[in-house]
């Protein structure tokens, strides 16, 4: 479990730039070189490198150079793991708002 929480971690930490996700939102949409990223989210090539990487380090995006052209595409198993992780989440405040609501809703004689 430490070894997925940790892959989490890094997935969150590359996530919280908002360059970072816009580059994965645009990926999500399809593949696009690294010139069309870093128009897309207006920054420099070499900082669209640079974040390209981070992604690429995470796990969330990969990448397949042909010629002189880089290009880049999400790992769907990537974006797995964080639903997944999110549901579980989900499922554990749900169950916790359940019980506060149990507790609110019932008569103040029986608590």
């Amino acid at each position: 479990m430490v070894r997925n929480e940790e892959n989490l971690t890094r997935m969150f930490q590359a996530l919280s730039d908002p360059y970072r996700l816009g580059m994965v939102g645009q990926l999500a949409r399809g593949p696009a070189s690294v010139k069309e990223l870093a128009a897309a989210n207006g920054v420099a090539m070499p900082s669209a490198v640079k974040h390209l990487k981070i992604l690429e380090e995470a796990g969330l995006v990969k990448s397949h150079k042909a010629g002189r052209v880089r290009t880049f595409k999400t790992r769907p198993q990537a974006l797995r793991t964080i639903d997944s992780w999110l549901a579980e989440h989900k499922r554990s405040l749900n169950k916790a708002f359940d019980s506060l609501e149990r507790l609110m809703t019932e008569e103040p004689e029986k608590r």
